[in-house]
């Protein structure tokens, strides 16, 4: 008897041919192509129309024409590339102060509180508390709390870290402080993922070989967790760039103007599209060059 007529016999149903397996699995598929053609590639591509577009001679404001006008990006470039620059430094910054700050977290989270699920319970809540609350909100509490009558700015001039007439309110400091607040979440979690999954013998085995801690930090713990380190700076990285809010409340003047407020202003208040557009669009290829390149330096290519 074949086996074909055995398995028929047993009632067992053979299993599909290989085309009709790629036929299901294209049916999985669709929906979510449909959503990025729909949500991604059709807005992308009136961004780029638009940021090509040119104004309409003796047109009412906001008015403008389809065109292939590739002087909107020099222009642009020419006259906001400091907030640009500025954009990105913030964001610099808030990325390296929000892994000085996160790691610790993670560590303390995945590491010394293994084992005890309560407490890492308690701690994770923790973490992911400030987004309860509206962003907007968080950000206005940090005005009130950077304020020139605060407790804070008073302590720092008491300990002399500020002049006595020094201000935090409205300076880059500010700006940074609140984006390194607001996206420190994003970057603890996936922090404490990949050191969860850290294999706590390894530990000891460097123990064991009379490595000191800071050697097995440098020599397992760190490297074992550079997939965490690399997601969390580009979860934080990406949009702190593009950030207004935090430059918009906490700092409002040209020593904090960002790029997300240009092109905000540039689009809803001077009606200028095209600049905004341009704007957009160079934006987002830097971001996207910075972070290839970053992403194949720490050789993990595999996240993106």
């Amino acid at each position: 008897m074949s086996l074909t007529a055995a398995l028929g016999q047993r009632g067992t149903t053979p299993a599909p041919p290989p085309t009709a397996r790629r036929s299901g699995y294209r049916g999985l598929v669709v929906p979510g192509v449909l959503y990025l053609v729909a949500f991604f590639v059709v807005p992308v591509a009136a961004l780029l129309a638009t940021s090509l577009y040119t104004s309409v001679p003796g047109g009412e404001l906001g008015q403008y024409a389809p065109a292939l006008r590739w002087q909107n990006y020099t222009e642009a470039l020419a006259q906001f590339w400091p907030q640009l620059l500025r954009s990105f430094g913030f964001a610099l910054v808030a990325t390296l102060a929000t892994l000085a700050i996160g790691y610790p977290m993670a560590y303390l989270i995945a590491v010394r509180a293994r084992g005890r699920p309560t407490l890492q319970g308690v701690l994770l809540v923790l973490v992911v508390a400030p987004f309860f609350t509206s962003f907007i909100l968080r950000t206005v509490a940090w005005k009130q709390i950077l304020a020139d009558d605060a407790a804070v700015v008073a302590a720092l001039r008491w300990l002399h870290v500020l002049p006595p007439d020094g201000r935090l309110a409205a300076t880059p400091a500010a700006v940074v402080i609140g984006l390194t607040y607001a996206f420190l979440p994003f970057m603890v979690l996936p922090l404490y993922a990949a050191l969860e999954r850290l294999d706590p013998r390894m530990l000891e085995a460097g123990a064991d070989l009379y490595a000191s801690p800071v050697t097995t930090f440098r020599t397992v713990t760190l490297p074992l967790s550079m997939p965490g380190v690399v997601a969390g700076t580009l979860l934080t990285f990406i949009p702190a760039t593009g950030d207004y809010v935090n430059s918009s409340l906490l700092g409002n003047n040209t020593d904090t103007t960002m790029i997300g407020q240009v092109i905000d202003g540039r689009f809803f208040r001077v009606l200028d599209y095209p600049t905004a557009a341009a704007l957009s669009v160079v934006l987002m290829v830097s971001i996207l060059l910075l972070v290839t390149a970053y992403v194949r330096r720490t050789g993990t290519e595999d996240l993106v």
